[in-house]
């Protein structure tokens, strides 16, 4: 049985690529073994080669998210302080004939 073009997940291309690159095994034992081109391994090996420093960069979607909660606490501890401000001067209010 021969694994169509797409069967392969990116995980499966990852454990490849790394067999490879480590030396484990041969492109031609991979590509006999798990029955892929050698031009399809190849075009695998560059792609992880060219976007592998990708997976060191900083999520800017999560600096974004931690900005917002770090905003979000500090309007809640502002929020806080004004409570009990607003407390204390109504039990002084109350106390007052």
């Amino acid at each position: 049985m021969t694994k169509k073009r797409g069967d392969y997940t990116p995980e499966s291309k990852f454990q490849l690529v790394l067999k490879l690159l480590t030396g484990e095994q041969r492109a031609a034992q991979l590509c006999r073994q798990h029955q892929v081109s050698e031009t399809s391994l190849s075009r695998w090996r560059q792609q992880l080669l060219d976007n592998g420093a990708k997976a060191f960069e900083s999520d800017t979607g999560t600096s974004a998210e931690q900005e917002r909660i770090a905003e979000l606490e500090r309007m809640v501890g502002r929020l806080a302080m004004e409570l009990a401000a607003a407390k204390k001067l109504s039990s002084w209010l109350d106390s007052q004939p």
